[in-house]
């Protein structure tokens, strides 16, 4: 059962109908095509564990590692959204800028 800022950020991806604005209102898809994170992807006799390098709290399993990379995947965007959502209910009331942060190719 997902929490309620899980289920805020599940909602909120589902019926954002914006183009292009970016992080601010969650439309990761448009807003992360350049981002390259690191996966790493541990064999277990169970199948894999996999986890990114640089984003705490995004891992999971699979029994095949193309399931792995797939929950993977998933679980990046959940991590992402789920931030957003406890960010803006932090800030809420606050007098905040929020912008567009675009980082270079490594």
């Amino acid at each position: 059962m997902a929490s309620g800022a899980e289920a805020r950020a599940l909602e909120s991806r589902r019926t954002c109908q914006c183009i292009g604005v970016g992080i601010a209102c969650g439309c990761y898809a448009e807003s992360m095509a350049a981002m390259t994170f690191t996966a790493v992807f541990l064999k277990v006799p169970e199948g894999y564990v996999a986890f990114v390098e640089e984003l705490p709290g995004a891992n999971t399993q699979g029994a095949t590692l193309e399931e792995a990379r797939a929950n993977l995947t998933e679980a990046v965007a959940m991590v992402l959204d789920a931030n957003r959502v406890m960010s803006e209910e932090s800030l809420e009331g606050a007098e905040v800028i929020r912008e567009r942060l675009t980082l270079p190719a490594a």
